[in-house]
């Protein structure tokens, strides 16, 4: 059954590789080595050197947005007067609705580019959204696995401290009373004194493991081998939880041990993730606010959207260097994660390479550095179980009075044992592998892939941002102004109060020809409104075919009937466009 168990293993991803293989130069443009030493002055120069490219793009996005400011600015104050001059000529060739002309095409190009650089700045933001959850999934992974390799560690450190506290009180207590009682013999106070004896070589094995946080001030030359004990016992941590009070500063972490590291990596990560929740929503804000503006072609709003997109251009361009820094660094970590771990941990901890290296690699071939230690606390407690045994069957019958003494050193020994099975389970390697394992792969596999959307995301959004802040001045520049919509707005093409559909009439009526006479209208009772004009003259056919009228005298005439507009004509006339003669002069014949 054991053999059926497979020990995980990490290998580095193929990302993890290619950004590994990446040129590192420093101050001095010299060739570095790409091994992960965060506190090497050099190393330093090689991640600043590769997050300053991003401030080389935001300089040249800079310098292409104020060419293009200046190109509206100054290069197009000259195209006023040509524009002014253009626009009877695009009017005539328009319907209405639409653009026509150079500068119709000219604004609908500036529209466009402005729709798409608003569409790459959306995919960004999706894109950016999706490596903020991937990053944080990882961060969850790696958090979570420290906090249950801490759990593993707490364990250990309380089953050895609950082993050596009940060693100490079988010693101090009821082993120190049974030597009393057995001072007249001599065989059963050497059975005592031999279970004292392996006890206190029980407590000084366990507190010899590197492991346990617990402290044993034993010598082995102290004749009470327990005197100067002193045992701090810690409760174990369940892994979901995270301590929300602050302990006190006897009992603070070592700074290095995978809980602390776990709380300080809770607390970064929801400020990280909170911060970039906050600037994927304003890049979404200023979006979608753009495309409001540019609808409703109201100025004010993009002119706020343009300020807005400022700051989000620096802001995208000043995380794609901080990512692109953080992606080389992990990348370098995580090719070889062992070593950097055996490293640091052994300065800083005082721990052997040998127990590093067997929890860390966990090979099959490799020993405990505990086994001996684990093999002779074993043999100590067997050896004490044999002499309480023999005491059991031939001290009782003579000192009755011992046998509760000797019945509280084997429930003690009883807990000992069971508490020592749990702890050689516990230092076995697989369960710390398991751990160490899954917080690479959440640190090096999803938190790699969500640092690399997340650049994806700022390059794409710094792009964006760049095109939008060159396209919005020539935006601005198409909307027409207050005075023009006024002046439309009182022209008779343009009646405010007249529909659509008689505004397309009265354009294809003055195409076709002459409006038809308001008062021009069929039926043989109907009489003009309002009118005092005389009859019109009888028309005579002329000898070349065409209708004749008799001429009047001027002073015979009236003033001619109320001129209407256009849009009111087609409102009475309805669709008829040519006049009847015949039905004109049945109306007027007395």
């Amino acid at each position: 059954m054991a053999a059926m168990i497979t020990v995980p293993s990490y290998s580095p991803s193929i990302w993890v590789r290619m950004c590994h293989a990446l040129p590192r130069l420093d101050l001095s443009m010299q060739m570095r080595d790409n091994i992960f030493a965060p506190d090497s002055w050099e190393y330093q120069q090689t991640l600043l050197i590769l997050s300053s490219l991003s401030a080389i793009a935001l300089v040249i996005s800079l310098l292409v947005v104020l060419s293009f400011l200046i190109h509206y600015c100054c290069c197009h104050r000259g195209d006023r007067s040509e524009g002014s001059e253009e626009e009877d000529d695009d009017e005539d060739g328009s319907t209405g609705h639409g653009y026509s002309g150079k500068k119709g095409r000219g604004i609908c190009c500036v529209t466009w580019v402005a729709v798409a650089a608003v569409t790459l700045c959306c995919v960004a933001i999706g894109i950016g959204f999706y490596g903020n959850s991937e990053a944080h999934d990882g961060m969850y992974q790696l958090t979570s696995s420290l906090l249950t390799a801490n759990y593993t560690l707490a364990s250990i450190d309380l089953l050895i401290s609950d082993t050596i506290t009940g060693l100490q009180l079988s010693v101090s207590g009821p082993l120190s009373s049974m030597e009393e009682m057995f001072s007249g013999s001599k065989p059963f106070l050497v059975s005592t004194r031999n279970c004292r004896r392996l006890s206190e070589n029980v407590i000084n094995l366990l507190s010899s493991i590197s492991l346990a946080r617990s402290s044993v001030e034993a010598g082995p030359g102290n004749d009470s081998g327990v005197s100067g004990a002193s045992i701090t016992p810690l409760t174990p941590v369940p892994p979901s939880v995270v301590p929300t009070v602050v302990p006190t500063s006897s009992l603070l972490p070592n700074p290095f041990t995978p809980g602390w590291a776990a709380n300080t990596l809770i607390v970064n990560e929801d400020y990280r993730w909170l911060s970039y929740v906050l600037l994927l929503l304003l890049d979404l804000i200023v979006c979608l606010f753009i495309l409001l503006g540019l609808a409703k072609q109201a100025r004010w709003l993009l002119i706020l959207m343009t300020v807005l997109a400022w700051l989000a251009l620096f802001l995208s361009w000043g995380s794609l260097g901080l990512e692109t820094a953080t992606v080389v660094a992990l990348s370098d970590f995580c090719s070889e994660p062992n070593t950097f771990v055996l490293n640091s941990t052994q300065i800083t901890t005082g721990t052997s390479s040998d127990v590093l290296d067997y929890y860390l690699t966990c090979s099959r071939s490799m020993n405990s550095p505990f086994q001996q230690l684990l093999t002779q606390s074993q043999r100590a407690l067997s050896s004490i179980h044999t002499h309480l045994s023999s005491l059991d069957r031939n001290a009782l019958p003579q000192f009755p009075k011992a046998e509760k003494s000797l019945r509280e050193v084997q429930q003690i020994l009883n807990s000992t044992e069971g508490n020592f099975h749990q702890l050689v389970a516990l230092l076995n390697c697989r369960i710390l592998n398991k751990d160490y394992i899954d917080s690479l792969k959440g640190l090096c596999y999803d938190g790699m892939e969500g640092l690399l959307y997340l650049s994806l995301y700022s390059f794409l959004s710094g792009l964006a941002f760049t095109a939008i802040l060159c396209s919005l001045p020539g935006a601005w520049r198409s909307f027409p102004s207050e005075s023009e919509e006024y002046d439309d707005s009182d022209s008779e093409s343009e009646d405010p109060f007249t529909s659509h559909q008689a505004r397309r009439q009265a354009s294809s009526g003055s195409q076709r020809g002459a409006m038809a006479p308001f008062y021009n209208y069929p039926g043989a009772g109907w009489t003009p409104p309002f009118s005092s004009a005389p009859p019109l003259p009888t028309p005579n056919v002329s000898s070349n075919g065409n209708p004749g009228y008799e001429s009047l005298p001027l002073t015979d005439r009236q003033s001619p009937p109320p001129s209407y507009s256009p849009s009111m004509l087609t409102g009475y006339g309805g669709n008829q466009s040519h006049p009847n003669p015949s039905h004109s002069r049945n109306l007027y014949s007395r």
